[in-house]
């Protein structure tokens, strides 16, 4: 048996692989704590999981796009939110004397504290951003990067390694996505690449399946959980998109009601909804570009319109694109047109939804939760 501690951010898109990994590493016997704040963790983990607290600092709502995107993030959120968590993740490892620390890709005191105490770690890569940049598209990224992550260095009494990059761990980084996705792009050292981790979601919505209609196709709408403020033109221009389309589709809407006043007929609009519980049950999903969305649909063969907003999400939607599994849209000039033409490409060509399952297929000859625990268990072995 092995120990395992999580350091995580609370981000949807962040939280449920790092859960189910860790249900994997727990169903082979090993134990695993976690380093988050207990607000958000305690629901998912239950009341018998040891949980160091970390206080929470929220994601603040912002607007930006392309590289003024990727500064606030950093300024934001990433590098407060690491300067909050840093003393906190420093006294989990030390009490908790783990094996391997498991660091979300962006808490980067997880990875500053296993250092100090001279634990193995592992970098749990949630998105493309990081892995996969946008170079071409944002040439001036990966010098601001390196110098937010001086930044991290200077927050503690550690002298600055250049050699290592606080974003993937020099033992292991494990990454949720595949080669089908990703191509030939080059990827950091010891990375392996194990598809989406899909585990038992703890927290289930419920989703009113008494107004589904059999007879219709289903068409899933989302952007996110972070993204939402940014959306309501975007919405709205979907569900005049859909609207025509309604005698033949029914559109799952992913919004708050006042966000979508006017939906297709028949819809079914929902603040939440059992993501893997629809998906075997959809024929197209419209998204953002999320890595967790977008992989999660693609693990069920499902094919994608995708209008990215800002992130990481332009290189996912480019990925998909370029794979042959969805077509792309543009999140602020799309027309109604647009978005009905796009919608109708992916449900009425049959190869977009054969790309779709080819990846899907991949994802599940990579492994998974499962796969990732494995490495996990033999970074633990030494």
């Amino acid at each position: 048996m092995a120990r395992f501690l999580f350091v995580i951010l609370p981000l949807t898109s962040h939280l449920n692989p790092a859960l189910a990994i860790a249900q994997e590493l727990i169903e082979t016997g090993h134990d695993v704590a976690w380093c988050g704040p207990e607000s958000d963790l305690r629901p998912l983990v239950g009341p018998a999981a040891t949980v160091y607290p970390t206080g929470k600092r929220s994601y603040r709502q912002f607007a930006e796009s392309g590289m003024a995107a990727a500064r606030v993030l950093w300024d934001g959120y990433l590098i407060p939110v690491n300067r909050f968590i840093l003393t906190a993740a420093d006294r989990a490892v030390a009490y908790d004397r783990p094996d391997v620390v498991v660091a979300d890709q962006y808490a980067l005191a997880g990875a500053l504290a296993a250092l100090r105490h001279g634990v193995r770690w592992a970098s749990l890569c949630t998105g493309a951003m990081e892995l996969t940049p946008p170079t071409a598209e944002l040439p001036d990224l990966a010098a601001w990067v390196q110098a937010q992550l001086a930044r991290v260095w200077a927050m503690t009494d550690l002298p600055a390694d250049e050699t290592i990059d606080l974003r993937f761990s020099p033992c292991l980084a494990i990454a949720l996505t595949t080669s089908a996705l990703t191509g030939a792009a080059p990827l950091p050292a010891n990375c392996v690449l194990v598809g989406p981790a899909l585990g038992r979601r703890t927290a289930v919505p419920g989703f009113a399946w008494d107004e589904w209609d059999p007879g219709r196709r289903h068409v899933l709408v989302t952007v996110g959980t972070a993204s939402e403020h940014m959306a309501r033109d975007f919405y709205a221009r979907t569900a005049a998109a859909l609207e025509p389309m309604a005698d033949q589709l029914q559109a799952v809407l992913v919004a708050s009601a006042e966000l979508v006043p006017a939906p297709p007929r028949q819809a079914l609009t929902a603040a939440q909804v059992p993501m893997l519980d629809l998906l075997p049950c959809l024929n197209a999903v419209i998204c953002h570009g999320g890595m967790g969305t977008v992989t999660e649909a693609l693990a069920y063969g499902v094919p994608l319109v995708l209008a990215p907003m800002r992130h990481d999400q332009p290189v996912v939607a480019r990925q998909v694109a370029e794979a042959g599994a969805g077509v792309e849209v543009s999140f602020e000039s799309a027309t109604p047109a647009d978005i009905a033409d796009a919608v109708s490409t992916v449900l009425e060509t049959p190869t977009y939804r054969a790309s779709a399952r080819r990846i899907g297929d991949s994802f599940a000859a990579a492994g998974g939760a499962r796969a990732a625990a494995a490495h996990l268990a033999a970074l633990a072995r030494g």
